[in-house]
């Protein structure tokens, strides 16, 4: 384990809740009054028009659909003039139907637009990776005078539109993507969290420097983990200098369906946890209507960890960086025909519970639970550690007539390449019988359950004798303990890890909230080099694929986790594709094609939604390819870092194709591009053929 003393930390304690006190920031008016971002407001939810600016009825009428959907706060993209001095008119037509909502306008590339467009909007965006400079992936060093030299003339760039905005009294967003950092940028941090916070406060210099303070920043990246880090280093770099400036939290790029909803809610909802973030936005690859439930279903989502009034940080040590993804060290243990900890993938276990049904029942549940093959050469269709199958299956057995059963279970179906685990009380008399049948014996602690000595070494003997794996499962009582009661837990981890053999022992957590209890332990080290499952379960009203995201994500990109479980409430089947989707989105294991797809707005040169489906339906059965799909050039590139292959807007129906950052082929027709895509992924060995849906049947 590495320690690691957090002297710039980004907030108040990893255990309890505490929002981040920021200024306040007036972002125009909305149909109740004023709409203010942080401070003691509530977090306000954004979205963003998809249609041309420059159609007034469109956007109007997109403006009205996204305000009847309860978004708070508006942007419109001005890519040019003439888009800028449209939004006055917009503006106009808002108000002659009685319309009242802030309207940002998104600037990119040029600073002309921004000036028009602040004569219009309550906020302007701007993205400093693009405002002032242009990106052609060139690389070059820049000794201090030089680079000196760059911030004078950005200095020069940005100051008119600085001071308009001071003298309008209209707010602005200095809103970094991971996608489009500039080369200066680049040239001397690299393609990371710290350049993506340098590039922002740069920006945020000039403006103080001016007297002007009516600032929101974002940090946004189409990976998780990237984007919580930049947001955590922000945060604390800030506090480091006294700045208090609120936040706008997104995950750029996100995709659509399940997969966006699930890669946002790590993204954010890891942030909000935290105390982080004012303002938010989930940007989907779908109607911008369809983004704003998702976004409300988030806030209402924190979990009841107890609240932290004291404004004051608390000093401790961290077992996991919070500002890069380190997987948490732990021993290899053999589990079957899988392994887990070390270097092993995170691994998917799911729960039978054990009911009163007939054998074939069970059986065909069993089967249900089995990955099915994706493409044709798939070396085993049947096998559970390719794509979306339970890796590991727990039984619960309380009984002997349990046992019995089961037994008949496992000679009623054919070998399958999962591993078993009994899930039991502290019974060693059971655990003995369970020899022979399982791989795994899962000894269940609930609560103040206290294991005596005699229970550990009975239990521990078995495990000896018979090679047999033990599994520690804490379930914790609720969410609103105290930090202190996490002290206990953590003796009792402690005393079982240092009483079980490093390589035949698992400690499991399993609640509704596991962050702060998981994130306790793994900072006093109470687990040793046990590997960890993480188990969430969410059986109550509410966005239980989000919560279960929130919950396991947070934990997984702070590199914390080689074992999940998830049971949201909606079977065993849509928990299991849940795990392996969720695994996909925190970017700890790749098991399916991963498309990086942006929202649709103004600039997009192409139907986003229309062509994400079809790409979707000719390369998704892929394993481990990433496709970018981009509308426009704004971020395509840039987010072409995070994926093998680009298909991004160059025209109006017009496509160019990238490999990684690399342009390949350029201003392909719309209808060509599609094959063409398929081809480029042929020419480097990434494409397998589909299986047909007979195979799929038969098989």
């Amino acid at each position: 384990m590495k320690d690691m003393h957090n002297i710039l930390d980004y907030c108040r304690s990893p255990y309890t809740f505490g929002r981040r006190r920021t200024r306040e920031v007036t972002v125009g008016i909305g149909p109740n009054g004023p709409v203010t971002v942080g401070g003691d407001n509530p977090i306000r939810v954004q979205s963003m028009t998809t249609t041309d600016t420059r159609d007034t009825e469109a956007t109007v009428d997109q403006v009205v659909r996204l305000v009847n959907a309860d978004c708070e706060i508006v942007r419109i993209t001005a890519p040019k003039v003439k888009d800028a001095r449209n939004l006055g008119v917009i503006r106009n037509e808002l108000t002659a139907r009685g319309v009242q909502v802030p309207l940002v306008a998104d600037i990119h590339f040029l600073p002309s637009a921004a000036m028009e467009a602040a004569e219009y909007v309550d906020k302007v965006r701007v993205n400093p990776g693009n405002f002032a400079d242009r990106k052609v992936f060139a690389m070059r060093e820049y000794s201090d005078t030089e680079y000196g030299d760059e911030l004078e003339r950005i200095d020069a760039t940005f100051r008119p539109l600085v001071l308009r905005c001071k003298e309008l009294g209209r707010a602005m967003r200095i809103g970094t993507n991971h996608g489009s950092l500039s080369d200066r940028i680049m040239s001397r941090f690299g393609d990371t969290p710290d350049g993506m916070v340098e590039s922002a406060l740069e920006f945020v210099r000039i403006c103080e420097a001016y007297g002007y303070h009516d600032i929101i920043l974002s940090m946004k990246a189409s990976n998780a983990g990237v984007m919580i880090a930049a947001n955590r280093l922000l945060v604390a770099r800030m506090d480091a200098a006294g700045m208090d400036y609120p936040i706008h939290l997104g995950v750029t790029e996100a995709g659509d369906g399940e997969d966006g909803r699930i890669k946002s809610a790590i993204g954010i909802g890891s942030l909000l946890e935290d105390g982080i973030g004012d303002t938010i936005r989930v940007s989907l690859t779908e109607e911008p209507e369809c983004e704003v439930p998702v976004c409300i279903d988030l806030l209402g989502l924190r979990s009841e960890r107890p609240v932290n009034s004291d404004t004051t940080k608390e000093s401790h040590v961290r077992a996991y960086d919070p500002y890069a993804f380190t997987r948490r060290a732990a021993a290899r243990v053999l589990l079957g025909g899988n392994g887990t900890g070390a270097s092993e993938p995170i691994r998917v276990a799911t729960h039978i519970e054990f009911e009163r049904e007939p054998l074939e029942t069970l059986a065909r549940d069993v089967e249900t639970l089995v990955a099915q093959p994706r493409f044709d050469g798939d070396p085993d269709p049947k096998s559970a550690d390719g794509h979306d199958g339970a890796e590991i299956i727990s039984v619960a057995i309380s009984c002997d007539a349990d046992l019995e059963r089961f037994r008949a279970l496992r000679v009623s179906l054919p070998e399958h390449r999962f591993t078993w685990a009994a899930r039991m009380a502290t019974d060693p008399v059971l655990a003995q019988k369970s020899v022979g049948l399982v791989d795994i014996i899962d000894v269940s602690i609930d609560g103040d359950d206290e294991l005596t000595d005699t229970t550990i070494e009975a239990l521990l003997a078995t495990s000896e004798s018979s090679g047999l794996i033990m599994q520690w499962r804490f379930k914790l009582r609720s969410t609103s303990e105290d930090p202190q009661d996490y002290v206990a837990l953590a003796e009792q981890v402690r005393r079982l890890a240092e009483k079980s053999p490093a390589n035949r022992s698992i400690i499991a957590i399993e609640g509704r909230d596991i962050i702060s209890a998981v994130r306790f332990l793994a900072d006093r080290g109470a687990a040793g080099a046990l590997p960890l499952l993480l188990s969430v379960r969410h059986d109550g009203p509410g966005a239980a694929m989000l919560h279960c995201s929130v919950q396991l994500g947070s934990l997984l990109c702070d590199g914390l986790g080689d074992i999940v479980e998830v049971h949201d409430g909606r079977g065993r089947r849509s928990s299991l594709q849940l795990a392996y989707n969720l695994l996909q989105a925190a970017g700890r294991r790749i098991t399916k094609t991963e498309f990086i797809s942006c929202p649709s707005c103004g600039r997009t040169l192409f139907d986003l939604q229309t062509t994400t489906e079809r790409i979707k339906s000719k390369t998704g059965h892929l394993k481990d390819v990433r496709i970018a799909i981009m509308g426009c050039i704004v971020n395509g590139p840039g987010e072409m870092a995070d994926a093998d292959f680009g298909y991004v807007g160059a025209g109006t129906k017009r496509v160019s194709l990238y490999v990684g950052k690399e342009c390949v082929e350029r201003d392909i027709p719309e209808d060509e591009a599609d094959d063409r895509l398929i081809q480029l992924i042929k020419s480097h060995d990434r494409w397998v053929a589909p299986i047909s849906t007979g195979a799929l049947l038969n098989a």
